[in-house]
């Protein structure tokens, strides 16, 4: 599977070795060919021989290791299958902090919310969660970015992430920096991830 690292002047693309994700179901696939901002990692994602997806609406909380737990006093409500890329630029001495740009299914393949920097969530209903990661995170795989929970810092709207209380990334695949350095500063390399995320709320709300 391949990295596309991409110069912003020329659009310039050379490729690089990555670790191979995992095979969203039929409809799944359907909604991820009509989203163009992920087509091009999903053609990566499908050219390296991907393994199943788990369900994509499946609203019991998963099992992770004790460092990014929430507490029996917090409930899962909501549940989508990540896709997308983890946006990283060269500085000179490193690929700093990724920025995520990805899009959320359902198990039915619908898209039901865009994933973006700060990190966000921006549901289909307009409904909006500012996450912030809490330390430590869990590397569970290697050749994959950190399993993560992340505390609600605000929400805006009413939908499904209204009242978020937390957000937990498990099941990751790929996503990780570059293993070598960048070319040049401002050098951007867009590599593709998977994950489930989980979203929480408060058991008395």
């Amino acid at each position: 599977m391949k990295d596309v690292m991409m110069n912003e002047r020329t659009k310039t693309k050379t490729t690089n070795e990555t670790a191979a994700l995992r095979r969203p179901g039929s409809l799944v696939l359907k909604s991820l060919w009509a989203n163009q901002p992920i087509a091009g990692a999903l053609a990566l994602l499908l050219g390296s021989g991907l393994t199943a997806l788990a369900a994509g609406n499946d609203n019991r909380a998963p099992e992770v290791p004790d460092e990014i737990s929430v507490g029996d006093t917090n409930k899962v409500h909501f549940h989508g299958f990540g896709v997308g890329v983890q946006i990283y630029t060269w500085d000179g001495s490193s690929w700093g902090i990724a920025v995520p740009d990805a899009t959320l299914f359902d198990n039915d393949g619908n898209v039901v919310a865009d994933h973006f920097a700060g990190p966000r969530w921006k549901s289909n209903s307009g409904s909006i969660v500012l996450g912030a990661v809490v330390q430590p995170t869990v590397t569970v795989d290697t050749n994959a970015i950190p399993w993560v929970r992340l505390r609600a810092v605000s929400t805006e709207g009413p939908g499904i992430f209204a009242n978020t209380s937390f957000i937990q990334r498990v099941n990751t695949a790929g996503g990780k920096a570059p293993s070598a350095n960048g070319a040049f500063v401002g050098q951007i390399a867009e590599v593709p991830y998977t994950a489930d995320y989980f979203f929480f709320r408060k058991t008395n709300d």
